[in-house]
């Protein structure tokens, strides 16, 4: 029988509801807690506690058990970034999450902290970095590249050999041409087609 690992969710807001959902399914893990602001403490998200807020991070690591950033991701990806650089300072284990109803090449990589929801697929060659969000039914293509701290949002495609850079987000059915490149910290809209690059720090409207 497969020991369960302990992990602590950092964030509980509506992206932790999905992460739990995936979590659950995986049978890997056993949820100890969330960790949100101070005065949430005492509540719950989908049964499971939230025990403490961020100050008792470093007393939370001390027990040992794996982290998964847990904060959602659309119009920036700071909150996501602060909270990861908080636990690696803290040498905190960090979880890599992926579904069993997700489809992830074993020729492709994952980042730490990266959670693979539902029904997405990573295909062959594909590169994925650090603390990204794959989000249910989304599409990165052989050959892609997601950079660190991403949100590729649900039913999305990144075609092959696109590259989409640190910290952007891509929204809901947004499709890049095939090789195409988006910079950094980019936010493209909801249904957008990127046929062009994209520059660094750029928003794209649906």
């Amino acid at each position: 029988m497969t020991t369960r690992q302990d992990i602590i969710l950092v964030g509980g807001g509506g992206h932790c509801r999905s992460c739990i959902d995936v979590i659950e399914a995986t049978g890997a893990y056993t949820i100890k807690g969330i960790v949100d602001v101070a005065e949430k403490v005492g509540q719950s998200v989908l049964g499971y506690p939230i025990v403490a807020a961020d100050d008792d991070l470093p007393a939370l690591v001390g027990e040992g058990p794996l982290f998964l950033v847990t904060i959602g991701q659309v119009k920036t990806p700071d909150p996501r970034i602060r909270a990861f650089e908080r636990l690696a300072a803290l040498s905190a284990g960090l979880a890599t999450v992926v579904s069993p109803l997700a489809r992830v090449s074993r020729h492709a990589t994952l980042g730490q902290g990266t959670v693979v929801m539902h029904h997405a697929v990573v295909n062959a060659g594909a590169r994925v970095g650090a603390n990204c969000i794959l989000n249910t039914s989304c599409l990165v293509e052989h050959d892609a590249v997601v950079a660190d701290h991403c949100h590729v949002s649900t039913a999305a495609v990144l075609n092959g050999g696109a590259r989409i850079g640190r910290g952007s987000f891509l929204g809901s059915n947004a499709v890049t041409r095939e090789g195409m490149d988006i910079g950094e910290r980019c936010v493209i809209g909801c249904g957008v087609r990127v046929l062009k690059p994209v520059p660094d720090n750029r928003t794209l409207k649906g």
